[in-house]
């Protein structure tokens, strides 16, 4: 199997998964960062990025200009398909040869990726989520990012609703408190995974 000892995390915008994902780092987790190999593989790509959607996208360090390439794509859904079909099966690729190398130490290591259950990608049994409330992950993404209400409802609206991946989550950590309920809580799921793994 290859994704025999993942476990997929994942969460809302402005849930805490940023936090989640250092305690569980600090604390010995082997982490694989799917926005990581995507932001690698877009920029590996970026001959074909330039046939595609043209030259001024190409950085002098031969780096893909993500923000241009943001505003070309999420007001197109044709270019958006487009550049998906082009990427979304080579960072699969290089996620699936880093979670076999993991899997041959026989225990859990986590894949971050934060649109886990909208992609329905990846045949990974177990997943994570870190959960807020909505009313908290508005209240923290308008005072992180300086958005007004309406954008960062836009924002929040945009993905999966948070209750609802709360429901499919195998494991989840409640981050509507502060710091301390949150280590609890990581203890508490860390338990659980090495005892399911076990």
């Amino acid at each position: 199997m290859d994704f025999q000892y993942a476990i997929a995390l994942t969460g809302g915008i402005a849930t805490g998964k940023s936090t989640v994902t250092k305690i569980f780092s600090l604390c010995g987790f082997h982490f694989i960062d799917a926005d990581e190999v995507a932001h690698t593989v877009l920029d590996e790509q970026h001959r074909a990025i330039a046939e595609m959607f043209g030259e001024e996208l190409i950085m002098h360090n031969k780096k893909v200009d993500r923000k241009a390439l943001g505003s070309i794509i999420f007001g197109d859904p044709q270019k958006r398909l487009a550049l998906e079909s082009l990427l979304h099966p080579l960072i699969y690729e290089e996620i699936r040869q880093q979670a076999l190398e993991q899997n041959k130490k026989k225990i859990p290591f986590i894949i971050d990726i934060p649109l886990f259950f909208e992609g329905g990608r990846y045949g990974i049994e177990k997943s994570i989520v870190v959960y807020a409330p909505k009313e908290e992950q508005l209240k923290r993404l308008m005072q992180r990012d300086r958005y007004n209400e309406e954008d960062a409802l836009k924002r929040i609206e945009s993905q999966m609703d948070i209750e609802e991946k709360r429901r499919r989550a195998t494991y989840v950590i409640d981050n509507s408190g502060d710091l301390q309920q949150l280590q609890h809580e990581y203890k508490r799921v860390k338990e659980e995974i090495l005892k399911d793994f076990s």
